[in-house]
């Protein structure tokens, strides 16, 4: 990426970063007042619960999934340090329908073993690079139960951009998540 930025400079072009593919999902309301399509919305992305965050693909689908319940949510696109940091500290596996801890490896590769996943690095690799089995990945990580914010949380009823607390953070999700965590 550096190389990149620098062969552009040199050229006297301009280099673009790519887009991010995957983004970290918080619900940061309840369910007081709460139509029913945002409700069934949530539901589908498991967030459930005030404080759960999941991990979603980007695409057009989950954008315009996330634009109509974005009231009740925030996200933005985390570094490999944040998905390392939640999956070691909050990281729990859904098997047989049970939670489960992420305590060693062997839960992974009985579960994930068949896609070539047998260990915490290779499931957070997954997860970072959004590789060709990120929905079993996804789908065996139960959804993140994070702490509530140390020093609370923004105005709830504005967006980030206006000094509130839903909507998209970008890049600055890592911030909020290791306030969480």
């Amino acid at each position: 990426m550096i190389d990149a930025k620098r062969s552009a400079k040199k050229d006297g072009s301009v280099f673009v970063e790519p887009e991010a593919r995957v983004a970290l999902v918080i619900r940061t309301r309840g369910i007081m007042k709460l139509s029913p399509t945002p409700k069934k919305v949530l539901q589908l992305i498991r967030l459930r619960q005030i404080n759960n965050g999941v991990f979603l693909v980007i695409n057009k689908a989950t954008m315009n999934m996330l634009n109509r319940c974005s009231p009740y949510i925030t996200f933005g696109y985390p570094s490999r340090k944040t998905i390392r940091e939640l999956i070691y500290k909050r990281g729990f596996a859904k098997v047989n329908g049970q939670r489960i801890p992420l305590t060693d490896n062997e839960v992974i590769e009985k579960e994930l073993g068949k896609f070539g996943i047998i260990c915490i690095e290779d499931l957070i690799h997954e997860i970072a690079t959004v590789g060709p089995h990120f929905r079993e990945c996804n789908r065996f990580l139960w959804p993140f139960k994070l702490n509530s914010r140390r020093g609370g949380t923004e105005k709830k009823n504005k967006p980030y951009q206006q000094g509130g607390c839903w909507g998209n953070r970008e890049e600055r999700i890592n911030e909020f998540v290791r306030n969480m965590v």
